[in-house]
């Protein structure tokens, strides 16, 4: 048991350090040997842990899982409205900012053009997303907060308008502007889960 945890660590302050690595020069430019520098060990250490910079970007994508559910696992249990609409205020606000590096992230959405398998598992990821917030809606209609007919529907539509927000703001350097729009979009999801 210990020695599967020392693993799991290592694996992650690797995974850190390819994260940070990316940030500076490019995921398209983060190397088995890049983040061993970064590391000060030798490149083996890391090939001991993956065994591929391909299978390190595959374990990458659950990195990325982790920091985003963060997001959805701060409220608990969603049995009020004032938890309900927390939660759809965390979704609209820039905590997704502080959580992970946008350039990170949108390279690793144009590696799913070119990699099957990380297709597949960043594939996984938006999905492990979408199941939270089906959780979320159908706790909300379990309480009597919400009476969503569609759960699923609504939940591909909200992580569309979610996914398409942040994707469009991402170019928007006005905070005014970020803003009001930010606050159009949320209010929209409001207004179909009938809680404006």
């Amino acid at each position: 048991m210990g020695r599967r945890s020392l693993k799991e660590t290592r694996q992650k302050e690797i995974l850190m350090s390819f994260y940070q690595v990316a940030k500076k020069e490019g995921i398209e430019n983060a190397s088995i040997a890049k983040v061993a520098n970064r590391l000060d060990v030798n490149p083996s250490l890391i090939m001991h842990y993956f065994k591929s910079r391909d299978e390190m970007l595959i374990a990458f994508v659950s990195f990325i899982l982790e920091k985003y559910m963060a997001i959805y696992k701060t409220n608990g249990e969603i049995n009020s409205k004032e938890k309900l609409l927390d939660l759809i205020d965390g979704l609209f606000s820039r905590k997704w900012n502080r959580l992970f590096n946008d350039s990170v992230f949108y390279s690793c959405y144009a590696l799913i053009y070119r990699n099957k398998n990380f297709k597949k598992q960043f594939k996984t990821l938006h999905d492990s997303l979408r199941k939270s917030l089906v959780q979320s809606f159908v706790e909300s209609n379990q309480h009597g907060v919400t009476a969503i007919s569609d759960i699923d529907k609504t939940v591909e539509i909200v992580f569309n308008i979610i996914e398409g927000a942040y994707y469009y703001l991402g170019m928007v350097d006005d905070k005014d502007e970020y803003e009001t729009k930010t606050e159009w979009y949320k209010n929209h999801v409001l207004g179909m889960l009938h809680l404006e």
